[in-house]
């Protein structure tokens, strides 16, 4: 199952028109204000989650009494944001592959929060990343091989665990062949695919994959 969760950061509506119209997303869920996105766009949403301390009154009306889209009222004092609320529930209706957008805002604390959250994604083998019109960040902690994509020229590395042991990499301006990568060294940082097919190793621990482009 592709599921897309809409949450509550800046969402270049361009770009997001454009994911819509290209993939074929069985389940959509918005995340509290990601509502918004989607109306503005006239896409409804399966699943409305959050605890709605930050949505458009009038927009969550709207949507509200439909009898066909669920609604998660969350208590505003929780564990959990209400974007891993959504991933959660993402998880559970069994998604095979989930696209989280607005993830990506002006508060750092829950960009970097974001980026956590996709290792229990990572934990059950389900394919999750985050995009952005500039970015595409994901987790990974197993080999990978990268098809080449024009529109990222650059691809950074970023242990997510403290070391990430056995990297190498093949089919990169920049190889690396069994190296050791940790926390607070900037080795991995714009990397960029010379070969149509590019290969990521890793013997143990998680490693952040970001393609961007300026």
């Amino acid at each position: 199952m592709n599921t897309l969760i809409v949450t509550g950061g800046n969402i270049n509506l361009d770009f997001f028109n454009n994911l819509i119209d290209k993939n074929k997303f069985d389940t959509i869920i918005a995340s509290d204000k990601g509502l918004e996105t989607l109306d503005k766009l006239n896409v409804v949403p399966n699943y409305i989650i959050g605890d709605f301390d930050s949505i458009n009154s009038e927009v969550l009306n709207k949507y509200i009494n439909r009898e066909y889209i669920k609604i998660i009222k969350l208590n505003p004092m929780k564990d959990f944001t209400d974007t891993h609320m959504a991933l959660k529930k993402a998880i559970d209706i069994e998604s095979t592959n989930v696209t989280v957008v607005g993830a990506i805002g002006t508060r750092i604390d829950h960009i970097l929060g974001n980026i956590n959250i996709l290792k229990e994604a990572l934990d059950k083998d389900i394919e999750c990343k985050i995009v952005n019109e500039n970015n595409e960040i994901s987790l990974i902690n197993k080999d990978v091989i990268i098809l080449k994509d024009e529109s990222y020229p650059y691809i950074s590395l970023i242990p997510l665990t403290t070391k990430v042991y056995g990297v190498a990499l093949k089919g990169f301006k920049y190889g690396l062949e069994d190296a050791t990568m940790e926390i607070g060294n900037s080795l991995g940082i714009s990397n960029e695919q010379i070969d149509k097919e590019a290969e990521i190793r890793i013997k143990e621990g998680i490693m952040i994959v970001i393609k961007s482009r300026d």
